[in-house]
């Protein structure tokens, strides 16, 4: 007997692999990078498996974990940056879904942002994709963690500034790529596209300003 809901299960899984075919064609999780995770219940998840091309995902490239990043009925070995996904999911039973991409642009202007300092947006029309943001006249500021293999680590660090920040839509991993969720993969596929559309804004910016 499963500890979870098999039918909702299958559910993520298409959703994740869909997602996957998306990501892929835009060039924002090429090869075997990235990672992706959908809620299942309470308690468990469903997470891409390590090493899985995104752009040819399959039902059985996707797996379920707990909230404590331990496989459920599998051998199979979910993502390094499992806890990433499940300190997220633990700490806002609202949320549906988490997507981590590796876009070129992402992972250039995470490597311009000075260290200690934000990624700052301010007044751009498409701010309102995020969710809970009604207008343009605000500021969306985006933490640049510092990449690691302690994912433990980062996973306290990313869990603490999210604790004061609980209406932050992402955040970036210095030479490594974007992390954003949503109620639902529909909504986190939304902040992907958004977030891709400003970061290449402001590299364009900074290009034309020379």
């Amino acid at each position: 007997m499963a500890g979870f809901d098999v039918i909702r299960y299958g559910q993520a899984a298409r959703e994740i692999c869909d997602a996957g075919r998306f990501l892929y064609g835009r060039g924002w999780s090429p090869a075997t990078s990235s990672n992706y995770s959908r809620r299942i219940d309470s308690n468990h998840l469903a997470i891409t498996v390590s090493g899985r091309h995104k752009g040819r995902l399959a039902e059985q490239d996707v797996m379920v974990v707990d909230l404590t990043g331990k496989p459920v009925q599998s051998d199979c070995r979910p993502s390094a940056e499992t806890l990433l996904h499940t300190v997220l999911y633990s700490d806002n039973e609202d949320l549906g879904a988490v997507l981590h991409t590796h876009s070129v642009k992402a992972t250039v202007l995470s490597r311009l942002v000075p260290a200690g300092e934000h990624l700052v947006f301010e007044d751009y029309e498409l701010q309102k994709a995020f969710a809970g943001v009604s207008t343009h006249e605000g500021r969306v500021e985006v933490p640049v963690f510092d990449n690691t293999q302690d994912i433990a680590a980062l996973a306290a660090d990313t869990r603490q500034w999210l604790a004061d920040h609980p209406q932050q839509p992402g955040y970036l991993i210095r030479g490594h790529g974007l992390y954003t969720w949503g109620r639902d993969m529909a909504e986190c596929l939304r902040h992907v596209e958004a977030f891709e559309f400003l970061f290449e804004c402001e590299l364009e910016t900074m290009r034309v300003r020379g």
